[in-house]
């Protein structure tokens, strides 16, 4: 018996037909364009690139929720739930967001936060976005990063396919890194979602995503040889001591490689 339930249908939020980032896992909402009609209003997340967590009264969660997570890079996550957690039984809230502690298949050289909110669910309703933003403002949380925000009167099926494959096309909003080769990369995808709040049994028809091709570059031995992410803020902290430039993502890339060559130089 699982002391927390999942984000989404069964821990999973369904693609559009058009996501090609999907594997045998994923499920498709073949209804999106019906669902989306019910909508009054969308809001456009960026798709984030982490470890979809929950914070609740029993603890942290991560992709199992039979019991909270024994993850070393979750550690952070659980002295920021102790301060929370008399708070979160009181009303009966979760928290769930994106985990960004541990890098997976891209690096972001300009991130701020390592726990990036996306969802709060009440008992058995999950929560407008307007109502997302005031949890996280309260407890000191950013939300992932916001794209846009569009009334869906007037919205077409080809203007929304559109815009959202053009925009899962850009970088991150903190720049984006392939981990592996090193290089520029695009966003991981989209999530678009009804602005207003919902019941947890209608989560199929009010919230849609796309992620790019290709965009999955861990293994299973992933977890022996995780890293820290680096947030904007410590490759600041370096290169006004060190004298060096930072303006762009590239600025930005090569601070952090440097500040990971001289941690690896000083742990031979």
């Amino acid at each position: 018996m699982s002391l927390s339930r999942k984000y989404g249908a069964n821990g999973k939020t369904f693609h559009v037909p058009w996501s090609e980032g999907t594997d045998s896992t994923d499920r498709k909402n073949w209804d999106y364009w019906h669902d989306v009609q019910a909508c009054k209003e969308l809001v456009f997340t960026e798709k984030m690139d982490g470890q979809g967590s929950c914070l609740n009264e029993y603890g942290v969660f991560a992709r199992s929720h039979a019991a909270p997570s024994d993850k070393p890079w979750d550690n952070y996550l659980k002295e920021k739930h102790a301060c929370i957690v008399n708070d979160l039984k009181k009303d009966k809230v979760e928290i769930f967001g994106e985990s960004m502690y541990a890098m997976h298949s891209i690096e972001y050289p300009r991130l701020e936060e390592y726990f990036l909110v996306f969802a709060v669910r009440q008992l058995d309703q999950w929560l407008s976005w307007e109502e997302v933003k005031e949890w996280a403002y309260m407890f000191d949380m950013k939300t992932v990063p916001v794209i846009a925000t569009m009334p869906v009167v007037g919205m077409t099926e080809s203007g929304l396919t559109e815009f959202v494959k053009t925009t899962a096309k850009k970088p991150s909003t903190f720049g984006s890194y392939d981990v592996l080769e090193g290089t520029p990369c695009s966003m991981e995808g989209v999530v678009f979602r009804n602005a207003m709040g919902y019941h947890v049994d209608h989560f199929i028809q009010n919230v849609f995503k796309i992620v790019r091709k290709g965009h999955v570059k861990t293994d299973e031995r992933w977890e022996m040889n995780w890293k820290r992410a680096i947030l904007a803020s410590e490759a600041e902290r370096f290169a006004t001591a060190n004298n060096l430039k930072l303006s762009t993502d590239a600025d930005y890339m090569d601070v952090i490689r440097t500040i990971r060559a001289k941690k690896a130089a000083k742990a031979v």
